[in-house]
């Protein structure tokens, strides 16, 4: 049977092409895909195409664009085999990893890709990411079940779990890197999947449920040596908020100055969700390995162990969403729940 694949396109580099007498970039009637990409016309599958309007830039990315997008997909869920959503290269770490809580028995490919150069342009990556994409979305086993069963990125010949990227490159072709993961696919003259990386659903015939409560009243700390009482004060005393993701050195340390551990201490006692990651690209957060980072545990701090920053941004997001009773609260954030941590 013809595999049927939704291409959605959300804005972005890919889409944009060049006006040939002002040299300005302008998004292209995406309708017109098969213009530009001719190559298309050889898959032996029916591609579809549906166009945001208006386009997203992916700087105004928001969380109610979020739940668009995966109200869109939950609608057309039973119509097509697998979804490739083009989407800008900014924020498309902080969407794929959404999406990935947000979707529940999840059992079909949600591909995301962009490019770095617009796809109207000679040079540019978008054709082959774009082609890839919509070949890993199509894909299926033995048994007929779609490959990739999960929210991915694809970008310059890589398939990346989505909730584990990072967008780490403004100027190479290689955009984004899972430091804390293996790639789910490497494509080369053929796509290369690694089975063993795949999430997999429980089922492939539950039908998909989305959450769309996502609570945002969260607010980032980030560490730096100098770090005032005031700052510190700021973030954490900030009116209205639920969550904090603190943002420390190596494996998980802080400060040992007593204002400052009093001052962690104080914002846990009040009821905020205080969730640890590291500044570093790769490694995880150990909170029982030095002094420091025992401190932060003792005082009812969350371990995010190897969590991307925008996993873990999105998951207070989805955890705070779901639950108003603390203790359920901690119990998500230190699950891994959708293979976005390795505990």
């Amino acid at each position: 049977m013809q595999k049927r694949i939704l291409l959605l396109y959300t804005g972005g580099t890919i889409g944009m092409k060049q006006d040939p007498v002002t040299l300005a970039l302008k998004p292209f009637n995406f309708n017109q895909i098969l213009e530009e990409v001719p190559e298309l016309k050889k898959f032996g599958c029916e591609i579809d195409t549906y166009s945001f309007d208006p386009l997203i830039d992916s700087s105004d990315m928001q969380p109610e664009f979020w739940v668009r997008l995966a109200g869109m997909i939950q609608e057309n869920y039973r119509r097509y085999d697998g979804f490739v959503v083009l989407h800008g290269t900014d924020t498309m770490s902080y969407t794929a990893s959404a999406l990935s809580f947000m979707f529940e028995n999840l059992a079909k490919p949600v591909v995301l890709t962009g490019s770095q150069l617009p796809i109207g342009m000679l040079r540019t990556d978008g054709k082959e990411n774009l082609i890839s994409s919509i070949e890993i979305a199509s894909s299926a086993d033995a048994n007929g079940n779609p490959v990739v069963p999960e929210v991915c990125i694809y970008f310059d010949a890589h398939l990346y779990r989505g909730n584990r990227t990072t967008k780490y490159n403004a100027e190479n072709f290689r955009a984004f890197r899972s430091a804390n993961f293996p790639v789910l696919a490497d494509v080369g003259i053929h796509i290369k999947f690694n089975p063993n990386n795949i999430l997999l659903p429980d089922s492939f015939s539950e039908p998909l449920r989305i959450s769309t409560s996502l609570d945002t009243r969260v607010a980032v700390l980030k560490i730096f040596p100098g770090i005032t009482r005031e700052v510190v004060d700021a973030v954490l005393g900030m009116d209205g908020i639920r969550g904090v993701v603190l943002e420390t050195f190596g494996s998980g340390n802080a400060p040992t100055a007593g204002w400052f551990v009093e001052r962690v201490k104080n914002a846990v006692r009040k009821g905020l969700l205080v969730l640890n990651v590291t500044q570093c690209q790769a490694g995880k957060v150990d909170m029982d390995a030095y002094a420091t980072g025992i401190a932060l545990k003792n005082e009812g701090v969350i371990s995010g162990y190897d969590s991307t920053f925008e996993a873990a941004v999105t998951k207070m997001f989805y955890v705070l969403g779901q639950t108003e009773d603390l203790v359920e609260a901690k119990r998500l954030l230190n699950s891994n729940l959708r293979g976005e941590i390795t505990i």
